[in-house]
């Protein structure tokens, strides 16, 4: 009697296994999200992106600010009170008018170092915004192939935890009945709260994910992502005809924050230009009238005036520009040092975790028909608890670091795109 309990219990058992687990329905709030679609949401929405163009924008902006020119000078001179006349005021030609007008000219270049000046400014922001979408776009393509992944973890569980759900149901009842004992029930029992309590866990990781992705693509519906990838197309990235060397030349070439540096070097080189032309005084052109304050009346006069470079020639600022260009020569070559050394370590992370992934048998159906050996050795008393909890750990292990692996896969080519600046390896 108790044997056929048993094994009518595996039957159970197994069953929940071998059935294919039912697509959960999806709440009204999940969506499913395409790493493209989400790309597209990032680029059009995101905040940081958003106030960097701005910055852009302004930059270019005083690019036309520096080509304006100076505004002419207009003054008016009026007697306030003709003793002679006794008229307060007086602009008939019995009083005194002067009106002068003066415009500054800059000459040696000023005008047009400026702006050279305000171009390479802008050229900087560019690529300081260039810089700044390939950071965010690298957390967005982390954030979200870390959540693809959590979520396939998260199927493992709820099989796992649903199938030991009805098995402890099962235990309970026999044990009710007396045909096993309560140390059996309670091993089961804490297996099941083991499980749930890592599924939360993992839960809480993909809660804080979930919040960094609506964030990154500046959504405020809360909705809950399913990302969406392709298996194939994951497990075909590959490190084949590419070379360490190649892809630091193309580092070189491509990234944003080392074009920053360069046109931080022109920019300085300008600057100085620039300083250079301020040494230069302005040549002041002017026009006077005076009605009835010169040797003649109707007095119209030429000034022309410029300032006498005696003491101040802009020294120190051209001194402060020279310095500032070995500043910014030395930051550059800081920068493609630190260039080589990204792309060196990604490229070492990427191909230490795709050796470790070809080299992993990644064959799951094996280990699904041991543990469908595991649950009928069990129902037939064939094995202890101790032993058949042993083998669901081993299996809910393999199948956890086995989605780690293929995550810590995935970061590793997505830091090494990351390093080089432009997206080499893609899976979408």
């Amino acid at each position: 009697m108790q044997r056929s309990v048993f094994v009518l219990m595996a039957a159970l058992l197994l069953g929940s296994f071998t059935r294919p687990a039912a697509a959960a329905p999806l709440a009204g709030d999940t969506v499913r999200l395409s790493l493209s679609d989400a790309e597209q949401r990032f680029v059009q929405n995101n905040l940081n992106l958003l106030a960097q163009r701005y910055n852009v924008s302004a930059a270019e902006a005083q690019i036309l600010q520096a080509r304006l020119w100076d505004n002419p000078t207009v003054s008016i001179e009026q007697n306030a009170y003709n003793q002679f006349t006794h008229k307060v005021l007086d602009v008939t030609k019995t009083g005194n008018s002067i009106v002068q007008v003066q415009q500054l000219f800059a000459i040696a270049g000023r005008r047009k170092a400026a702006a050279s000046v305000a171009q390479q400014n802008a050229l900087v922001e560019q690529f300081t915004f260039q810089d700044l979408l390939r950071t965010l776009r690298y957390q967005l393509r982390s954030t979200f192939y870390d959540l693809y992944f959590k979520q396939q973890s998260v199927g493992v569980y709820d099989k796992e935890v649903a199938s030991f759900q009805r098995t402890v149901s099962l235990y309970q009842g026999q044990y009710d009945k007396g045909n096993i004992a309560l140390k059996e029930v309670i091993r089961l029992k804490a297996f099941l709260f083991q499980l749930r309590n890592e599924r939360q866990a993992l839960l809480n990781d993909i809660a804080s994910q979930q919040a960094d992705l609506r964030t990154l693509m500046r959504d405020t519906t809360g909705a809950y992502y399913l990302p969406q990838a392709d298996q194939n197309r994951l497990k075909a990235l590959s490190l084949t005809n590419r070379t360490e060397a190649q892809l630091i030349d193309s580092a070189q070439v491509n990234r944003a924050d080392l074009k920053a540096r360069q046109a931080a070097v022109q920019q300085q080189t300008q600057n100085l230009r620039l300083q250079r032309a301020l040494a230069t005084p302005d040549l002041a052109v002017g026009y006077v009238y005076d009605r009835a304050g010169n040797y003649i009346q109707n007095y119209n006069a030429l000034t022309l005036g410029v300032a006498v470079p005696l003491f101040n020639r802009n020294q120190g600022n051209i001194r402060t520009a020279q310095n500032q260009i070995e500043v910014s020569k030395a930051q550059l070559g800081q920068q493609q040092l630190q260039v080589q050394n990204d792309v060196q370590e990604a490229w070492r992370l990427a191909r230490q975790n795709d050796q470790l992934y070809q080299g992993t048998d990644r064959e799951t159906s094996d280990f699904d028909r041991l543990m469908k050996g595991i649950d009928e050795s069990y129902a037939k008393r064939n094995l202890t608890v101790v032993e058949f909890l042993d083998f669901y750990e081993s299996y809910k292990n393999n199948l956890v670091q086995l989605n780690n692996l293929r995550a810590n896969r995935v970061r590793a080519f997505e830091q090494l795109n990351y390093a080089v600046g432009r997206p080499v390896f893609n899976a979408e």
